[in-house]
């Protein structure tokens, strides 16, 4: 075997830190924002920056990567440099109550306006009471009802005149007034009405009808003067109330500083006081019953008639803090109605009921003015929530909207409160799948969100790097207030953040998955009784949290143990590889190996991809056998027509298989098969292969190496066993300590092969063999096995051929 296992040193890359003068994290300055992430940040602030219409962000990274904190922590730095946010109030519209009014104050004045408001009801209820129930009013009322009835009844005072002067008198019954012939002061009787003379009685009469059309005069002018009465009541009733109205609203706008809209609605507010100062003077009684009388006959009507005084109120819909900077929101739940606001409704007497102070704020008016931030996801999961905010964003303006609107029934009286104005930055997280399936499948996506800040999750490992990743780790001990890391333990964390990236050059930069690390770390050294966190302290927090998810590969490990899967792990077979793959448990990745056989005979040079037949096989295998069908056919016995059947399968594999990561175990499976010649079992394969039989990186290759070892070193090891990786994963490699002291003592072998060559020479012991001058392998070599196998099948079959052929 010319090709050497890889040395100890090649199978894992150890922190140094010795350059930077610290003894444990307390010693290290803290880092600002994360590192590595040069190119996102410069995203955000331009996203951030840029006022044009369209700029919003998507923030592209996986979870945990830190992106989160980045965003909201740039945009809270420059938030504070700008002003806060307007406040928002809406208010009763007098013309139309089913359109509320919606305005903007300065930040911090909506609450000062409803506080205004608030006294203003409190007065009035008040001091109209007092004043209605006073002895000025009450002298001035009587003084007119005095007046209109001295009127009404010098009405009938002179129907009863003229009545009397023809010998009638004015009679009032239950049926109202009547005039009949005068008896002694009381009316006649009508028998004696009777016996008068028939002259007499005909005169009576006419005087009768006569006075009758006085006395339907003076019932016809009564109303009018009751008409009158109410009038001068009223005109009494405006001046008390305009004097007190005026009063308590020159008090609300006094300082106030109201602008134009405001100061409209307060003159509407204040001629509506005026008309409605009889909703201040009744007690609590009568209000109660009015509410009562209004909820049975005019709900329809008007829904705040429930409540008299509600129409004078202001609904603080959003106000800020003057002093806290543009408005950063967060919003976790972006249903439509906490994203564009909602109307709330209250039942009474079998209807639903609302008002201008039942209209509540979404996320968007409380970012209004500042930011808002959103998980993508959370947000499309929501119904009708994204279209509700492209429109949002297209219109600048908020619409509350409510998908229960075209459905509503006669029994739920709503409104429609006015739109208000929007002018937000909206940044959404999501991942980079997220992100392109957007692009692609909506078009309005481009237009809205111009901007992509695309957090990477590694960063490349120097020198320089790690003093910024140690840095990085001291900032979360920090902020987690948790124990301080020595500087051993911070670089086998480091050691770790590569480990999870698998690539001994780079580091992960997802900072959830360090903090993880960091806290569990903590947890063994305070069950330990430690002040600090040593590397001792990681080892264990790691080995512990692999011992809480590797229960399945357990199992899986005995199953192999116990031959109830078979996996040789020592010894020689013809056609029979152990291919290596990587199982996903949740967060838990382990490799597990599989046996892989090949069988060739003579045929028309058909592979028949096992797995591929009975539809377990995706096409990325399929792929993968149908280049070592092009490699066989290009490399050995070109001149004769191919003549072999192969067949392929992994073995005891009972779910789908996919992926091309052992091409190239097939194909030494299949160069055995075919050379007659065994394959070493205590060595395991794994990478895949191009036509040209160079050996391709794959994925995953520390968990498959693992895997092996893992069974190996249960049975024993031996000195035999090992693994072939591609060349081109040898930069990779962050094995752990127990293979990495196997392969030191000589135990365990990795070899980092670049071709199919160099591979079966390891595995079989045998030269691969370089075709000569004359185009010939060399005798005995792997490579001139096989074609002389592959010629034995061409010419088998032509002589089948041959004889098979029916006679002329």
């Amino acid at each position: 075997m010319s090709l050497p296992p890889l040395t100890p040193d090649a199978l894992y890359r150890r922190s140094d830190l010795s350059a930077l003068s610290f003894r444990t994290t307390k010693d290290l300055e803290p880092v600002e924002t994360l590192i590595g992430q040069d190119r996102a940040l410069e995203a955000v602030r331009f996203a951030a920056r840029m006022r044009a219409r369209g700029y919003n962000l998507f923030v592209i990274g996986p979870k945990g990567s830190g992106k989160h904190a980045a965003v909201q922590g740039y945009l809270s730095e420059r938030a504070e440099r700008f002003p806060s946010g307007d406040d928002w109030v809406y208010v009763n519209d007098f013309d139309d109550p089913h359109r509320p009014i919606a305005l903007k104050l300065p930040a911090g004045r909506g609450p000062e306006l409803n506080r205004r408001i608030e006294k203003l009801i409190d007065d009035l209820t008040a001091s109209v009471a007092a004043v209605l129930e006073g002895e000025d009013y009450r002298t001035r009322r009587e003084a007119i009802d005095r007046d209109f009835a001295k009127q009404s009844e010098s009405l009938f005072e002179a129907v009863a005149a003229a009545a009397k002067e023809k010998d009638l008198i004015l009679v009032r019954t239950e049926q109202g007034f009547a005039v009949a012939p005068e008896d002694a002061g009381k009316p006649m009787a009508q028998e004696k009405f009777n016996a008068l003379p028939e002259v007499r009685r005909e005169r009576l009469q006419k005087d009768i009808e006569a006075i009758q059309v006085l006395l339907r005069d003076a019932l016809h002018k009564a109303p009018l003067l009751e008409r009158d009465r109410q009038k001068a009541v009223r005109a009494l009733n405006d001046t008390v109330a305009r004097s007190l109205v005026d009063e308590e609203i020159a008090e609300v706008r006094d300082g106030l500083d109201a602008p134009a809209e405001l100061d409209a609605w307060i003159t509407a507010l204040q001629e509506d006081l005026v008309e409605k100062i009889h909703l201040f003077a009744q007690p609590p009684e009568a209000k109660a019953q009015q509410a009562q009388q209004a909820r049975a006959q005019q709900i329809q009507a008007d829904p705040s008639a429930a409540d008299p005084l509600r129409r004078f109120r202001v609904n603080v819909f959003v106000t800020h803090d003057p002093a806290a900077g543009a408005p950063i929101v967060i919003e976790d739940h972006p249903t439509l109605g906490r994203l564009v606001g909602r109307i709330e409704y209250r039942a009474q007497m079998g209807s639903m009921l609302t008002d201008f102070t039942l209209v509540r704020p979404g996320a968007l008016h409380c970012a209004n003015g500042g930011y808002l931030l959103v998980d993508a996801l959370k947000l499309l999961q929501q119904p009708f929530a994204w279209d509700a905010l492209k429109r949002a964003l297209y219109s600048a303006r908020v619409s509350i909207e409510s998908p229960q609107d075209a459905a509503t029934t006669a029994l739920a009286v709503s409104i429609q409160p006015a739109d208000i104005p929007l002018a937000v930055k909206v940044v959404l997280f999501g991942d980079q799948r997220l992100y392109h399936t957007l692009a692609a499948a909506d078009p309005d996506f481009a237009d809205l969100f111009k901007v992509a800040a695309d957090f990477d999750d590694i960063m490349d490992r120097n020198g320089e790097h790690d003093a910024l990743y140690a840095r990085l780790i001291a900032t979360i001990q920090q902020n987690e207030t948790l124990r301080p890391l020595d500087r051993r333990a911070v670089e086998r964390v480091i050691e770790h953040c590569a480990r999870l990236v698998g690539d001994k050059d780079r580091v992960t930069t997802r900072v959830g998955l360090i903090a993880d690390v960091l806290r569990e770390a903590d947890y063994q050294a305070r069950e330990r009784d430690r002040k600090t966190i040593g590397r001792d302290d990681v080892e264990a927090a790691l080995e512990a949290a692999r011992r809480r998810s590797d229960r399945i590969e357990r199992r899986m490990r005995e199953q192999v143990l116990r031959e109830t899967m078979l996996i040789d792990t020592d010894g020689a077979a013809i056609g029979q590889v152990n291919g290596l793959s990587v199982l996903q448990i949740g967060t838990h990745a382990f490799g597990r190996p599989s046996r892989i056989t090949a069988r060739v005979r003579t045929g028309t040079g058909r592979f028949v991809d096992i797995e591929r037949e009975v539809e377990l096989g995706g096409p990325l295998h399929t792929k993968g056998v149908l280049i070592l069908q092009g490699y066989l056919g290009a490399t050995y016995a070109t001149d004769v027509p191919a003549s072999v059947q192969a067949s392929l399968v992994f073995e005891q594999s009972y779910g789908g298989v996919d992926g091309d990561s052992a091409s190239s175990t097939e194909l030494y499976a299949l160069l055995s098969a075919l050379a007659d010649v065994p394959i070493r079992q205590g060595v395991a394969v794994t990478g895949s292969v191009n036509q040209m039989g160079e050996v391709q990186a794959i994925g995953g290759v520390n968990e498959k190496i693992e895997g092996f070892f893992d069974i190996c070193a249960e049975r024993g090891l031996t000195g035999e066993q090992g693994v072939l990786i591609p060349a081109a994963n040898t930069r990779h490699l962050m094995l752990k300590a127990e293979v990495r002291e196997a392969v030191k003592d000589g135990r365990f072998s990795i070899w980092a092969v670049s071709t199919i060559a160099e591979g079966i020479e390891i595995l079989t012991a045998l030269p691969a063999g370089e075709r000569d001058a004359d185009g010939a392998f060399p005798d005995g070599s792997i490579n001139a096995r096989v074609e002389a196998r592959m010629r034995a099948f061409a010419e088998a079959r032509r002589r089948f051929t041959v004889h098979a052929a029916p006679e002329a």
